[in-house]
């Protein structure tokens, strides 16, 4: 450590600069949350307009099957969703991990 005014600083904890890009970075992962929390909307979106599509009355074959796979690609959509939701809790529950770390005092 450095003697002196900014070797005490420096033993006390974290520094005014550091808590100010602490803050800076979760308010950007704060902006990275609520983007995934968007896109997680958007497939919500996605999965209505697939359940208009699949609740059409198909007669043909070709139209039943096409229904069929409608129906697998809005499971596979749906589980895509639950993911991007499970991130959003990750990414804001990281943010408040970087808030907490600008009040920790050491290197």
């Amino acid at each position: 450590m450095q003697s002196g005014a900014a070797g005490s600083v420096a033993t006390r904890g974290v520094t005014a600069a550091d808590a100010l890009a602490c803050a800076s970075r979760s308010y950007e992962v704060q902006q990275l949350a609520a983007r995934v929390a968007r896109c997680a909307d958007e497939t919500d979106a996605v999965l209505a307009a697939l359940a208009r599509v699949e609740l059409q009355n198909w007669q043909s074959p070709a139209g039943r099957a096409y229904r069929g796979t409608l129906s697998l690609q809005a499971a596979a959509l749906r589980r895509s969703r639950d993911a991007l939701l499970e991130a959003v809790t990750a990414v804001r529950r990281h943010a408040q991990t970087v808030t907490l770390s600008a009040g920790r005092a050491g290197p």
